[in-house]
């Protein structure tokens, strides 16, 4: 039976949404939770979601999947393990061979392919996708350590790729004229689980100790972050206590700066970060300006704010575009200035709570749902128009540069098919 010719497209559209998603990407699952934890657990309500990492190398002499399912959650992480001593050309051929087995072993036919990195894509090409989605999060390319064929590779990818999203809008301009089906998606937030921070709340007992006003940053620590800057800070603010949460990743431990007034607190789960953020007078974002921050578009400026902190930056471009006229949103161009805007932002936060209740507003539209919804809606119109390519495409409202954060989930709202 011509299964064209016997099921209707809006039919087929509610079926394909049964049809699982394969998400690849170069993060661990359980290693720190954003952009990519945050929609694929909303993907994962109404289809299986698998969750396939960068190969892990193994001294066993065959190549093998391990899936490992995680509490709160149906996404499966699966994690290739191969022989350390294969070649490239082996190693490749072995994941497309294990991407298979993981296809016939769930019975899924036709998959959504959804890649973060696309060092990935030359093992899954072959797969006969119901549409393949690219969210370029990051210019990989510019990171530390990345490969040297990087762009070739995302070249590839962004060649066949469906639908392509950035996360966020100098991401978008540096790759707007590469695709004809690209969206900016700056990173949402979950304001209610950083909402918590506003209340009173005990101090976990490793920063309780801490003596004196804190200002802190949660996140990865890596060659993004200024350590010049962060060292200078704390010469220029011995009263202050610097608190840094987060993995230490492509730095050595012992580059960091030290000092009696900086903290290092390790990874915490994102459960607890608000009781971490509610003993903080002040965030802080004390990004490099470098290649590799050169695109980013910082998930932690929403979540601060939803905690009620001031933020103190120093000028990322998209930063300073969608935040630097906001109140209790600081951007620095040097070290005097940043110690200068710290002490203004622990003066917004101690002065009172008024400047929040714009914040709120501004923050009305940046929600994940909304992101998951705005990003559903074009993934499930690609799948039907590759299903139905007869079908015109549906008229979408790119994301403009320059709109506020709180019309952004208006100006891409995609009903779903």
């Amino acid at each position: 039976m011509n299964l064209s010719s016997s099921i209707s497209p809006p039919s087929l559209a509610v079926s394909e949404r049964k049809t699982p998603l394969i998400c690849f990407s170069h993060l661990r699952w359980d290693f720190v939770l954003q952009r990519p934890q945050h929609l694929m657990s909303r993907f994962a309500r109404e289809r299986a979601v698998f969750f396939f990492e960068e190969f892990i190398p193994t001294d066993h002499h065959l190549a093998y999947l391990e899936i490992h399912p995680f509490e709160g959650t149906t996404v499966k992480s699966v994690r290739p393990r191969i022989p350390h001593w294969w070649s490239e050309a082996d190693r490749e051929k072995a994941l497309a061979n294990l991407l298979d087995d993981l296809l016939a072993m769930y019975g899924a036919a036709r998959p959504i392919l959804w890649f973060y990195t696309p060092t990935m894509y030359s093992f899954a090409r072959h797969i006969d996708a119901s549409a393949i989605i690219y969210d370029c999060m990051d210019e990989l390319a510019n990171f530390k350590f990345a490969p040297h064929h990087m762009k070739d590779m995302e070249a590839a990818l962004m060649a066949e790729a469906d639908v392509v999203f950035t996360g966020g809008y100098s991401l978008y301009e540096a790759k707007r004229h590469q695709h004809d089906n690209i969206h900016p998606f700056p990173s949402g937030v979950d304001v209610a689980h950083f909402h918590s921070a506003r209340r009173d709340r005990t101090e976990p007992a490793d920063q309780l100790s801490i003596p004196g006003q804190k200002v802190g940053y949660y996140g990865v620590i890596d060659e993004r972050l200024d350590l010049e800057l962060i060292e200078a800070l704390a010469k220029a603010r011995p009263q202050l206590s610097f608190v840094f949460i987060g993995p230490v990743v492509k730095i050595a431990p012992e580059d960091l700066p030290r000092a009696d007034n900086i903290h290092y607190l390790g990874q915490k789960n994102y459960h607890d970060l608000p009781t971490y953020v509610s003993g903080w007078s002040a965030a802080l974002m004390p990004f490099a300006l470098n290649s590799s921050t050169q695109f980013i578009s910082p998930t932690k400026t929403p979540e601060y704010l939803a905690a009620g902190r001031p933020v103190v930056s120093t000028a990322i471009t998209d930063v300073v575009r969608h935040y630097g006229d906001i109140n209790g949103v600081f951007v620095a161009a040097d070290a005097p200035a940043f110690a200068k805007a710290c002490d203004e932002a622990i003066a917004l936060k101690v002065g009172g709570k008024d400047w929040l209740a714009a914040i709120d507003v501004m923050l009305e539209g940046s929600s994940w749902d909304k992101t998951y919804l705005s990003m559903k809606g074009l993934m499930d119109e690609a799948v039907l128009r590759n299903a139905y390519p007869t079908i015109p495409a549906k008229k979408v409202l790119p994301r403009k540069a320059g709109l506020t954060p709180a019309a952004l989930g208006d100006a891409l709202a995609v009903p779903s098919l």
